[in-house]
């Protein structure tokens, strides 16, 4: 045992060495845990913000007034006039996103009862914006509409008012939500694609035969692969979380980065492990890269981390709690967002773990398969 961990650790020395001598692969490892998070974190909106209004004012009194300067920043941008014979024209060119057309006598009609319309035209193209803003400018007119006639809302004549507190994102900043599950994305691409290129380098470079001379196991090679650039990519992880989200996007973190860490260091040890395997199944790099992307995309896709779980159909739902990158992204959610501790992600732990140990015993039956034909 001692032999086989010293074994582990000088190759793992001699890959560590390899990756970091390769300066293309290491701005790609900062560029990844350091900009691609902060520009995905703050480019990335789930919410409305700074969204263009055109405004078709036919009326030009104080209701239409008034209702044009309750749109307001940061949801919108300040509303531009035009004219209802450019109206077509600009959400063609998607110069704004809504037009809102008030028609003539609008204020007149309100004070009559008459009940006239606003017509709300939506280039639902950007569609979070476009459903989302919708339902804000409902919103802003009602409470406008009310304030105008100085009117209370029927909440104020129900004998128990709602009152809603959200929890763990009180401000609903999406950022919060982008920036670590960009993370999580970043790691099982970079996983994958790390130790695999590893493995394909070797064969690529002749340095497979110079290994199958040595004292050494397959066990041995493949677990150094996996702990160097596992170690490297867990590295960066906690240096990112730490630096980037916490400190530079300003993001709290509910529950233990230690155990955290332990559940990327066990997702780690599941994805290497299947880079390795994918590794074994092609000969060259633009196999791999052609066999790695679908895998990576269906990943992230049943993840979680774009799409909710529960949005999915209930057949997919059940098939994706088999996927390790469905259990680490619930078991960073808990843990970063709601503050669970062991008792509860536990569970996840447990499935990252075993579908790790599964893919190992895969990835080590075509390794030595491979190295047998390379003797």
């Amino acid at each position: 045992m001692w032999q086989w961990s010293l074994n582990i650790a000088r190759l793992a020395a001699k890959e560590l060495r390899s990756l970091f001598g390769d300066v293309p692969l290491m701005a790609l490892i900062v560029f990844t845990f350091t900009l691609a998070v902060y520009s995905t974190a703050k480019g990335v909106k789930a919410e409305v913000a700074n969204a263009s209004v055109g405004i078709i004012d036919s009326d030009h009194s104080a209701l239409s007034q008034r209702l044009r300067e309750a749109i307001r920043t940061p949801y919108f941008k300040p509303p531009k006039d035009i004219t209802p014979q450019e109206a077509g024209q600009a959400l063609d060119r998607s110069d704004v996103i809504f037009i809102i057309d008030i028609p003539p006598r609008f204020e007149a009609d309100v004070i009559g009862g008459r009940a006239p319309s606003v017509q709300v035209m939506v280039d639902a193209t950007a569609m979070t914006q476009a459903g989302l803003g919708v339902v804000y400018l409902n919103q802003i007119f009602f409470k406008e509409l009310l304030d105008f006639f100085h009117q209370q809302g029927i909440e104020s004549m129900l004998p128990a008012q709602p009152v809603m507190h959200v929890m763990f994102n009180p401000n609903n900043q999406g950022h919060w939500f982008t920036s670590v599950m960009q993370i999580v994305t970043n790691v099982t691409v970079l996983a994958i694609i790390l130790v695999g290129a590893a493995v394909i380098r070797e064969r690529e470079r002749g340095t497979i035969e110079h290994l199958l001379v040595m004292p050494v196991r397959p066990s041995e090679i493949a677990l150094a692969k996996i702990l160097a650039n596992g170690g490297v990519i867990l590295l960066a992880v906690g240096l990112s979380l730490w630096l980037v989200v916490h400190l530079w996007l300003q993001v709290p973190l509910a529950g233990s980065v230690t155990l955290f860490m332990l559940g990327t260091a066990l997702y780690l040890f599941a994805v290497t492990a299947l880079g390795i395997m994918l590794a074994t199944l092609t000969s060259s790099m633009p196999q791999f890269g052609l066999l790695a992307a679908p895998v990576y995309v269906v990943l992230y896709l049943l993840s979680g981390a774009a799409t909710p779980v529960e949005s999915m159909p209930l057949l997919i739902q059940h098939i994706v709690q088999l996927s390790p990158a469905t259990q680490f992204v619930k078991l960073t959610q808990a843990v970063l967002y709601r503050g669970a501790g062991v008792d509860i992600v536990w569970p996840q732990l447990l499935a990252v773990a075993a579908a790790g140990a599964l893919f190992l015993s895969v990835a080590l039956a075509r390794f030595r398969s491979m190295l047998a034909r390379q003797g």
